[in-house]
């Protein structure tokens, strides 16, 4: 089945370039990092050379609420999204702003990471973990409640979902953990604790050494490593919080031949090669993950009640801002 199931996903992203011949402009909302969509592009354009790809580029959070005014507005000039969490995705499926697609090429990616009505569709999947510089932390934290400790809190940096997607998803999983709650952050705060906007400003601190530990998505941490960097990365032993990075097209897309050949690319297994490259795990069968990465299977995924998450975003925003300012 497997050997089946990759089969097609190699013949789906050969067939990726007689989809339409699109050609135009095509506009791009994303929280991926500006070099890395950069690099997606490039790789796009050589299956569609006709197409001209704008990107905008900012975390999460701030993108939703520049949609919400846009649309506000009248419209937006966004045709495709490429965010970071299934829960921003499903409040714009919700409000009726995405196109469905029901004869996306899907084979080969989990159930799980398709939404059910065919408008968004994950692409990838990016852990939330611990980073730590190595010139300053000579015994590494193994898990979540090591951060607690003051010595530990008091050089913590981690993102805040008033910015990042993922900050989102992971400050949302905490609290619903038993034995963390809001409990964990009020420990984390009261010790010392910070916190930065994206998980860039994470990473930038710990590489130069203002903070000694941080709470970072893995392929940032990853990558800063593999060009040099001196920090190290822990998938908690307790489980991590994870996103899918779905790709989704806007309802209304005046382009929508080029918005489905993007969608579609970004399922392809040359796009998952390409993740891999960039330090993500892949989503479809068959593609190994980066060196230096566990095995996903051997990770433990902390459970996420995303109604649960959507419905107390809000406070869950104004909470973390009481604790650590934005």
């Amino acid at each position: 089945m497997n050997i089946l199931r990759s089969a097609a996903v190699a013949l789906l992203a050969l067939a990726g370039p007689a989809l339409a011949a699109p050609s135009g402009a095509l506009t791009v909302y994303t929280s991926q990092p500006q070099e890395q969509m950069a690099k997606v592009v490039e790789a796009f354009n050589k299956d569609y050379p006709e197409v001209k790809v704008e990107v905008f580029r900012t975390g999460t959070t701030e993108l939703m609420t520049k949609l919400q005014a846009e649309f506000a507005a009248g419209a937006t000039p966004a045709d495709v999204l490429l965010i970071a969490d299934a829960v921003a995705m499903t409040q714009l499926k919700d409000d009726g702003r995405l196109m469905a697609w029901p004869e996306a090429p899907t084979a080969g990616i989990p159930e799980a990471l398709i939404d059910p009505d065919k408008t968004f569709f994950g692409t990838k999947l990016i852990t939330t973990g611990i980073v730590y510089n190595t010139d300053l932390v000579k015994t590494p934290p193994q898990g979540w409640d090591d951060l607690r400790a003051p010595e530990v809190a008091r050089q913590l940096i981690m993102p805040s979902p008033l910015y990042s997607g993922a900050a989102v998803i992971h400050v949302g999983t905490m609290v619903q953990q038993p034995g963390y709650g809001w409990g964990y952050y009020e420990d984390l705060a009261k010790n010392g604790a910070v916190a930065g906007q994206g998980n860039g400003t994470v990473i930038e601190a710990v590489a130069r050494g203002e903070k000694a530990y941080g709470i970072i998505i893995e392929y940032m941490a990853m990558n800063a490593q593999a060009k040099g960097s001196p920090v190290g990365f822990v998938w908690p032993a307790e489980g991590v919080s994870a996103i899918t990075q779905p790709v989704a097209i806007v309802k209304g897309t005046a382009n929508p031949e080029a918005a489905k050949a993007f969608v579609a690319w970004q399922l392809s297994r040359a796009a998952q090669e390409q993740s891999v490259t960039q330090g993500y795990f892949p989503v479809v069968e068959g593609v190994a993950p980066p060196a230096g990465y566990p095995a996903l299977e051997s990770l433990k995924i902390l459970p996420l009640d995303a109604a649960k998450l959507r419905a107390e975003d809000k406070a869950n925003k104004e909470k973390f801002a009481d604790l650590f300012g934005g």
